[in-house]
């Protein structure tokens, strides 16, 4: 069985498609995002299956991405930021190098501006987002091996902190 070299959770807004790609790049190996999985397999945005089939469906499908590209994914690969709210997910990531990338509310408004495209921030995203932060905080520090805050970093900042937070400087 193969294992993701690097697995990276957080929120809307951590920037884990952004770092992913730069960590896999440093480190010379594949990116995969969970989220790019449902899509393809939904054969739509996520904001549509969202829409059209509900959360629960979504969660499914999420839960089938994450269990395949975590046995068969040796790059780095993102997870949707809600895809720790599961318990069968956080038991296929214990023991794995999995980094949470923290981030505050006014870094993540500023990097993806919170009226994207994102279901779960669609009514009051701001106190949305707090409120998913609340829930989630807990589950991303319980499944993360690390924590790399990204406030006031580049992408590239990040990326060589998650980088020496796993010790994998020299890989």
């Amino acid at each position: 069985m193969t294992a993701p070299v690097v697995v990276l959770v957080g929120p809307p807004g951590a920037g884990k498609t952004t770092v992913g790609r730069a960590v896999a790049g440093l480190l010379g190996v594949a990116y995969r995002d969970t989220d790019d999985d449902v899509v393809r397999t939904a054969g739509k945005p996520i904001a549509d299956v969202f829409v059209d089939d509900g959360e629960p469906h979504f969660r499914a499908l999420e839960r089938a991405a994450v269990a395949a590209a975590l046995a068969d994914h040796d790059g780095v690969l993102s997870l949707g930021g809600g895809a720790v709210m599961d318990a069968g997910t956080r038991a296929l990531l214990a023991g794995l190098p999995v980094v949470f990338l923290d981030v505050s509310l006014h870094d993540a408004v500023r990097r993806v501006g919170l009226d994207a495209p994102r279901p779960l921030l669609a009514v009051n995203p701001r106190q949305r987002w707090r409120e998913l932060m609340n829930e989630r905080r807990p589950l991303y520090t319980e499944v993360a091996r690390a924590v790399v805050d990204t406030a006031d970093r580049s992408a590239d900042e990040v990326a060589a902190a998650v980088l020496d937070a796993l010790e994998l400087k020299d890989a």
